[in-house]
Parts: structure tokens; sequence; C-alpha cells
């Protein structure tokens, strides 16, 4: 659960993949960018005197213990990450591990536009994608004049199934980190808060918005508006399950100019949560153009592509 009178930013993603995962409150998404470049989540730990961090990922809040990402089709009910029965609507006709497409190594430029504690600001944020093909290594960072810097990051290996995290870090005054134990199927974090158990096919807040855009670049007839995807989301704090659903094509007015884009969208499950928006644009291999956090108290983190290149 989050503190909404603390506000972070970073897709995280703790949302979205866009090139900088600390670029935006915490939440696709500590839904950092992540690619979610930007995720809003707050840090129940910080003295409410204290400068706001800049903007990050969002937080997780239960152990998750399914064991791969659900796809659900349209009208399947019931939202997965809305119930504590995350299992209770997912359709198991097809067990066929969904394929992946990865995209090529990128480095993505975000003008950002945002509200901390009813503060107005405006920042820049990157997203550094690299990977060789076995390994891979993406970077989120936002730097905002009086709120500072916030980065997250992301290390592990490519499989045949999308992105499977060793590590990731979250550091805005501090740096916490979780660490990934794929053989017990565990995660544990520096926090000192409790282990989680996590299944094969989850991600971190960084990593998350890779693989969703993976997943749609590899068959993208098959995500349809409607269609429901549920993963295991974990932050340098906690695991949970986090449903997208996906909203249908969008072609965005960005700073980097006109941009077709497939938009996403995770829903708050409660009074304390965020809302998630991503927009992967094909023409980037499906990594994110655009990702917008929102607090429950108001305050969000727009990230807006103004450039991309390669690394």
């Amino acid at each position: 659960a989050q503190a909404p009178q603390a506000p972070q930013a970073l897709p995280d993603a703790e949302a979205a993949p866009a090139a900088a995962p600390a670029a935006a409150p915490d939440g696709a998404s500590e839904a950092g960018i992540g690619l979610a470049m930007a995720n809003t989540a707050a840090t129940p730990e910080a003295p409410a005197t204290a400068a706001p961090d800049p903007p990050a990922s969002a937080p997780l809040a239960a152990p998750a213990q399914d064991a791969r990402a659900d796809i659900s089709p349209p009208d399947g009910g019931v939202d997965a990450d809305a119930t504590d029965a995350p299992d209770a609507t997912v359709d198991r006709s097809d067990t066929t591990p969904a394929p992946v497409q990865i995209p090529a190594p990128t480095r993505l430029a975000y003008e950002v536009s945002g509200q901390a504690r009813q503060f107005t600001y405006s920042a820049r944020a990157e997203l550094l994608w690299q990977h060789d093909g076995s390994r891979y290594e993406a970077r989120q960072e936002i730097r905002a004049f009086l709120l500072g810097a916030r980065a997250q990051s992301s290390v592990g290996r490519i499989t045949p199934q999308g992105l499977r995290p060793e590590r990731f870090s979250d550091r805005a005054r501090s740096e916490q980190v979780a660490h990934f134990d794929h053989d017990r199927g565990r995660v544990s974090f520096s926090a000192s808060t409790p282990e989680a158990a996590v299944d094969p096919g989850a991600q971190d807040r960084l990593s998350i918005f890779i693989q969703l855009g993976a997943l749609l670049a590899a068959d993208p007839d098959r995500f349809v508006p409607g269609t429901g995807i549920t993963l295991t989301s974990v932050s340098a704090r906690s695991a949970d399950r986090w449903t997208f659903t996906v909203e249908g094509p969008e072609t965005l007015d960005l700073p980097a100019g006109p941009t077709p884009t497939l938009k996403l969208q995770r829903l708050p499950r409660h009074g304390h949560d965020q809302r998630a928006e991503l927009w992967l644009a094909p023409a980037l291999g499906h990594l994110p153009a655009r990702i917008r956090l929102t607090q429950a108290n108001g305050d969000y983190a727009d990230l807006r592509l103004r450039s991309s290149s390669a690394p």
C-alpha cells in the first residue's frame, strides 16, 4: 500500500518503460518507466518536512503466487488486479507461453511535467535500454530542479519468455534493492521488508514496461482493445499483481513529433492506489512513448517522448 501524502516519481512503471526509469512518480507504472519510465508512489519513511523525491515507480503490496503472465480476452470478467483471488478471471484454455519480441537497444529522452505535494515541476528523463541477446540492463533517471534526482535500474537475463530480472534498484536519497532468487521462487529486499513469493514471469517496476512491449510486439493481433495482461510487479520493498488493459491505438502529438501508439492502462484498485497510463510506440519496438502516473491525491508525473537514438 502507498502513502498518498508522500508522492515519488519514476516510471514503474515503481511503471512504465521509457528511458528513464526514475522519472515519474512511483507506480507502469515503481511502474517505472520503468519504462514506465515513470511511476508514482509514496515513500512512507520520508519525513514530512523533507523535499519531495523526484518521480519514481509505484509501490507494491502483496506477494504474488501465480506462475506466469495472464492474458485475458475482452469481457473476461472482473479485473484480476482488483480481487484477492488473482486467478478468478484468468482464461486457462491456452497455457502456451505468449511469444515475445525484445526491442533493440535504445536511448529514449523525455520531457516531464508533474505535480508533487502541490508543487508543479518540469524535468528531463532518460531511459537507457541495452542488451546483448542474453543479458539486459535498463536504467531510468529523472532530474528536476528543487526535487533532485531519482534513478531506477534493472539487470537480468533474456529468456524465450522475455525478461528475467535478477536485481532491481531504486535510488533517491538512498538506494533500495530487490534481489530475485528464481530457483527458490523468492525475492528479498534490502529495506528489511519480508521476502515475497514470485513466479517465473515476475518483473520489477522498470522491466515490466519493456516486457509488456515485448509481448505486444510479438503478437499484436492477440491484444485487441479490452484484453487484460496481468504480471507480477516487484518494487524495492514488495511484490504484487498488476493488470493492464489494452485500450487501443492513439496517435500522440509529442515533443518528438506525431507518434502512433497503443495505449494500456492500469486502474486504481482502492482509494490509495495509483493510475498508470502507458502509450507504447510500435516504431520504437513498443517501448514507451509516453507514461503518465497519477496518485490518489492528484499528484502526477507525465513523461512525453522528446527523442530516441542508439545507445
